[in-house]
């Protein structure tokens, strides 16, 4: 019998600022959330900024299907981290945030918010908009090929 060894590296400073500048740097992502209805994942993306403390925020419409899915289940998932125009995608570094998305400050972080989607001041005060918080719980660093990493909410400090 073959003894298994694990392709998860030990996290290092290189790796922490790694996923930090992913959540610093995401505008987008692709948000994870199961279907109330029959409890199959779904998947949708979505606008993001990093509050002053590197929380992902996003700003979603009571219409969208991913809000009835956090409002029955509020654990979900953001992979953050898109490939570049060349080259195999498999090589860009993506996080994987595991999350439980929470009510936030909309009135109070609405110039934070919009200081980084100016367009959104369309549509920012709709009453059907809510200000979520994506509370990260623990998290998966691929930094490429052979760069996997297990992070906790300690490694993305600021």
């Amino acid at each position: 019998m073959t003894r298994q060894t694990s392709v998860i590296r030990d996290t290092d400073d290189e790796a922490r600022a790694l996923a930090r500048k992913l959540i610093d740097d995401a505008r987008f992502g692709t948000l994870g959330v199961l279907d109330p209805k029959n409890g199959a994942p779904m998947v949708s993306r979505i606008a993001v900024v990093p509050d002053e403390d590197g929380t992902p925020l996003t700003l979603i419409s009571d219409l969208s299907s991913h809000s009835a899915a956090l409002a029955a289940n509020p654990a979900c998932s953001l992979l953050l981290g898109e490939p570049g125009a060349k080259g195999d995608p498999l090589t860009y570094p993506r996080l994987t945030l595991q999350c439980r998305a929470e009510r936030a400050d909309k009135d109070g972080l609405r110039a934070h918010y919009l200081a980084h989607y100016p367009k959104a001041q369309v549509y920012y005060n709709f009453t059907d908009f809510r200000l979520v918080r994506l509370q990260i719980t623990c998290s998966f660093l691929n930094g490429g090929f052979g760069k996997a990493f297990h992070l906790t909410t300690a490694d993305l400090a600021r």
